[in-house]
């Protein structure tokens, strides 16, 4: 009963939560779901982009996906105040984080067989969670020092909440990051534009089936408690590994190295100077430190 419930729905009542939890709710038509870590006293710390601007397309697809900034319709929030244009990791109310959407937990430690049967992506992975405290504690420390550059497919707001309740830092640059909603809209175009197994039957319920399997066989091989191109990093290494970058940008005797990092930082940094913890550079330094301790 307990894993057909599972399947059903994650949603809760805000009487259920627990300081450390991993929230989410849906937006835009469901289009959507925002993340966040639930840290006690009625706060929520969750990484946005800004208002209209989460996939920074300049285009009107930016007013489409607004999941990530708190809703800036009617008066602001007498607790928060006005979020809509906030960026970075930010703290909210939980009213404000909801946005006028249900409240629902993401789960950890499910099952294989779970994990398949909630087709949708973002709701659950196969990975472990660590305790409440240490969650809280890269929630809030984030809070203080920044998660980077949002990006909607390597660095958004499932990003965050994932890393602060596992730890775990994606260290390759050829794939989508932790985020399953991420992975489950590459793995749906994957099974309608990719497959060549879909050549092997013209029926319908063949391609159906076909289609079904490659989307399931993407959306579990990309799972961050599957992959293996994860490693357990704690956020004051990853903090302190990002200022690093940005000091070896400054300091490299190489004239010409010094242009070369300077450049990419540019590119990938916007003007609050944050390097986006999906750097190949930064995971890579930090997994090359760990190997040599």
């Amino acid at each position: 009963m307990e894993e057909i419930q599972q399947i059903l729905s994650n949603k809760i009542d805000k009487s259920q939560l627990k300081p450390g939890d991993h929230i989410y709710s849906w937006r835009t038509a469901w289009l959507y779901a925002h993340h966040g870590i639930y840290i006690g006293d009625d706060k929520v710390i969750h990484f946005t982009r800004g208002g209209g601007q989460e996939i920074g397309t300049g285009t009107v697809l930016d007013r489409i996906i607004l999941s990530s900034s708190p809703s800036n319709s009617g008066d602001p929030c007498l607790k928060c105040g006005d979020q809509s244009k906030a960026d970075g990791v930010i703290a909210s109310c939980l009213n404000c984080f909801l946005s006028g959407g249900d409240l629902y937990l993401f789960k950890y430690s499910v099952s294989p067989a779970i994990f398949l049967a909630k087709a949708r992506g973002g709701t659950c992975t196969l990975a472990v969670a660590d305790p409440p405290e240490d969650v809280i504690h890269r929630a809030r420390f984030l809070l203080e020092n920044g998660f980077g550059v949002y990006n909607i497919f390597k660095n958004n707001c499932e990003d965050f909440a994932i890393y602060c309740k596992t730890g775990l830092l994606v260290f390759t640059t050829i794939s989508v990051g932790r985020s399953g909603q991420a992975a489950s809209f590459l793995a749906a175009t994957s099974a309608v534009f990719s497959s060549p197994l879909r050549f092997l039957t013209t029926s319908f319920p063949g391609l159906a089936v076909v289609g079904c399997g490659v989307y399931c066989l993407s959306r579990f091989v990309a799972d961050i408690g599957i992959r293996r191109d994860v490693s357990k990093i704690s956020v004051e290494r990853l903090v302190g590994c990002k200022r690093e970058v940005l000091t070896e940008t400054v300091m490299d005797p190489d004239p010409q190295a010094c242009v070369t990092k300077g450049e990419e930082t540019r590119a990938l940094v916007p003007q609050n100077t944050e390097v986006p913890v999906e750097r190949i550079e930064v995971a890579q330094a930090l997994v090359a430190k760990g190997k040599g301790e």
